[in-house]
């Protein structure tokens, strides 16, 4: 007969225990159906995510084109987008390392968000997302807040901005039935299966391809915002030149503004058509003088009626004069040859003479090259033409005479692909190309003057490990024995001066150079 007292065996006891555990296994499962529902979502999502992606590329390649196209006003948007695609990589692969921390938690080392294995493992997202020695959720909530504010402010458009806010909050999260709120990552990532916490991430994901893809599509339509819409037509003539030498060609265009490219307007000059069709309008000069003409455009609308926009405009023709200019800039060089252009308009080349003092000047074909003698001293070129039989002075024009300026020193080696470069110090230099360079060579390789200079001597200053130079000399324009030892002694980072350079120009003038720091990597 039962007892009445409320003492259990040890065995009821046992019972009752496993009941319990079961009861709360049983609470803790996940249905296999329901992590099937989350697999087929993930699986879905990753199809979204590929087509926001190729959506965004197009929209970024538009954007692209158009700032090749259009450098001046396409840049800054192209630009502005460029900066949307590095801070949506930054936070999408940043989401990317999470799932696979979560999954690898689950699964081990291996662990692959495309197949999780241990898809009901209540903890690892948890573990992962919430330890307070390493609060990655909360790292996300704070970069998904950055970027949701970022790209906000590329997007007009009010509704849109909001739809944004909504899709990328990470407000507080008020449970069923609870009075008080969970942060974001909490509600997110407390007590979630794992397959559930990646396919929050991935939506996460699609969130933000989403905004980006806003984003582009705002900066695309804004390209064209600040153009000017046109609302009145007129009439402009654009001569080649105001001022023509008698015997020469008056040329000038005669344009109607925001032309429709599928009709041009006709055009009359003193009440005759102009036969050409882009509008060049050209006459014959025979005298000089101050000369007008008058005229007008009629454009056709699609209505069938007419406007007709009246212009004028005015020409000077005047007698041939002759230009005197170098050719690099507006100086002569002592010791080198300067190139010198020369010209007389509607004067064959064969007509033209030229003269210089303080130097010589040699015609080159249609080109002309002065040497000048002496620095300081001005020279003066002077222009003659055969004008009908006679020779008649058309220009002289003085230049200043000056000495070459100092070259840049350089080491010169051959790149990755053969061509021979230099190096002028102050960044790093491959040891391996130092130990292979014959030497030191200095020239002026400024696009302008390209003068080659002759190296006599320099020296290069090591230093050792308790900070004294060791100064070595070089064999002339060529790193010594010495010096080449030196090198070999050098580790990564180490650094060495070269200095007291000494070099010979053209000119015959030799000339201390500037010192060049010299880094080995």
């Amino acid at each position: 007969m039962a007892s009445n007292g409320t003492r259990l065996s040890p065995r009821q006891k046992m019972i009752n225990l496993m009941y319990i555990v079961l009861t709360a296994m049983l609470a803790l499962n996940v249905s296999s159906d329901v992590l099937d529902g989350f697999t087929q979502v993930h699986e879905g999502l990753k199809r979204s995510n590929t087509n926001f992606e190729t959506r965004n590329g197009a929209i970024y390649a538009q954007l692209q084109a158009f700032a090749e196209q259009n450098p001046d006003k396409g840049r800054a948007w192209y630009d502005r987008a460029s900066d949307v695609r590095r801070r949506t990589a930054t936070l999408y692969e940043y989401i990317d390392s999470l799932k696979y921390a979560i999954v690898q938690k689950a699964d081990g080392r291996d662990g692959d968000p495309d197949n999780i294995k241990n898809r009901d493992d209540l903890e690892a997202a948890a573990v992962v997302m919430l330890n307070p020695g390493n609060p990655r959720g909360q790292v996300l909530r704070t970069r998904v807040d950055d970027y949701s504010g970022f790209v906000q402010g590329y997007i007009p458009d009010s509704l849109k901005r909001r739809t944004i806010a909504e899709a990328l909050s990470t407000d507080d999260v008020y449970a069923h039935g609870s009075l008080t709120p969970s942060r974001w990552e909490e509600a997110k990532f407390e007590q979630q299966p794992v397959v559930a916490a990646v396919t929050l991430l991935s939506k996460l994901q699609s969130d933000i391809l989403y905004a980006e893809g806003e984003v582009l599509g705002s900066l695309l339509s804004q390209v064209d915002a600040g153009d000017v819409r046109v609302n009145e037509l007129n009439a402009y003539v654009l001569p080649q030149s105001r001022i023509v030498m008698r015997g020469g060609k008056y040329s000038a265009n005669i344009l109607l503004a925001a032309v429709d490219t599928t009709q041009r307007p006709v055009i009359y000059i003193d009440g005759k058509p102009l036969e050409s069709a882009s509008g060049l309008y050209e006459v014959n000069t025979g005298s000089t003088g101050n000369f007008t003409y008058k005229g007008w455009l009629e454009v056709s609308h699609g209505d069938g009626t007419s406007d007709r926009l009246d212009f004028t405009d005015s020409y000077t023709v005047i007698e041939p004069m002759a230009t005197v200019s170098a050719t690099m800039m507006n100086v002569l060089y002592a010791g080198i040859d300067n190139p010198v252009s020369i010209s007389v308009p509607g004067v064959a080349m064969g007509d033209i003479s030229a003269t210089m003092t303080n130097g010589t000047l040699t015609r080159k074909g249609d080109e002309w090259v002065a040497r000048p003698s002496t620095v300081g001293t001005d020279a003066v070129v002077t222009v003659t033409a055969n004008m009908d039989g006679r020779p008649v002075q058309m220009a002289s024009t003085k230049f200043r005479v000056r000495k070459l300026p100092d070259p840049t020193p350089y080491i010169a080696f051959k790149d990755a692909a053969g061509n021979t470069d230099h190096y002028r110090g102050g960044k790093p230099f491959q040891k391996a190309l130092l130990l292979n360079a014959p030497g030191l060579e200095a020239a002026i390789d400024d696009g302008l003057l390209d003068t080659p200079f002759t190296v006599e001597s320099f020296e290069t200053v090591f230093f050792d490990s308790s900070g004294n130079a060791m100064p070595e000399v070089s064999n002339g324009s060529q790193f010594s024995p010495r010096q080449k030892q030196q090198f070999q002694r050098l580790s990564r980072g180490k650094r060495f001066y070269i200095s007291r350079i000494r070099a010979k120009g053209p000119d015959g003038i030799t000339r201390d150079l500037s010192p060049m720091e010299v880094i080995v990597n």
